[in-house]
């Protein structure tokens, strides 16, 4: 019996490691997800990101709108949008995107929904989500970088799968 596969992209984790590791950002996620799936049945992928702001330069801006309405054409793939946030810094933060990820994967767990599960992050706070899927029967591997963490995260997945070792020559632009 083929295995239930649902896929949760940390959109800009992502970005930030293909920055950091490979120098470039334009992805191909269909290609991405394929070699992602593997054999298993894709059920769904949730990508998470945050709009740019009007901070940012408006070509930027507009390119990141028009990956989002591509992704939005890829089967199965579902956006999911969080908002960034000026703190007292001016920095600006992400907000909404591990809450929602973490809501989403936990409920479709509950619902049973997904045999398994992939996080492309690298953050650590997800290692109590990883937990709680677990603990409702499913197997959960993480994907990143080997360099985007300090390794927490992987120690707690049931697999850990490199990005560093996928066939980013189809997957670039």
């Amino acid at each position: 019996m083929q295995r239930r596969l649902a896929i949760f992209i940390d959109g800009s984790n992502l970005y930030n490691g293909m920055r950091e590791n490979l120098s470039n950002t334009r992805v191909n996620l269909g290609e991405l997800i394929s070699q992602l799936r593997h054999e298993r049945y894709l059920v769904r992928c949730y990508y998470y990101n945050a709009p740019l702001t009007e901070d940012y330069d408006e070509d930027l801006r507009d390119g990141q709108s028009r990956f989002f309405e591509s992704l939005r054409r890829i089967p199965y793939v579902t956006v999911r949008l969080g908002r960034l946030h000026r703190r007292h810094d001016g920095s600006l933060v992400e907000k909404g995107i591990d809450v929602s990820i973490a809501v989403e994967a936990l409920s479709l767990a509950y619902a049973d929904a997904y045999d398994e599960a992939v996080l492309v992050s690298g953050d650590g706070d997800y290692v109590e989500l990883v937990e709680a899927i677990k603990r409702q029967g499913k197997q959960v591997e993480v994907a990143m970088f080997r360099n985007q963490s300090a390794g927490v995260l992987m120690e707690y997945a049931d697999v850990f799968r490199p990005l560093d070792e996928l066939g980013w020559d189809t997957i670039l632009f």
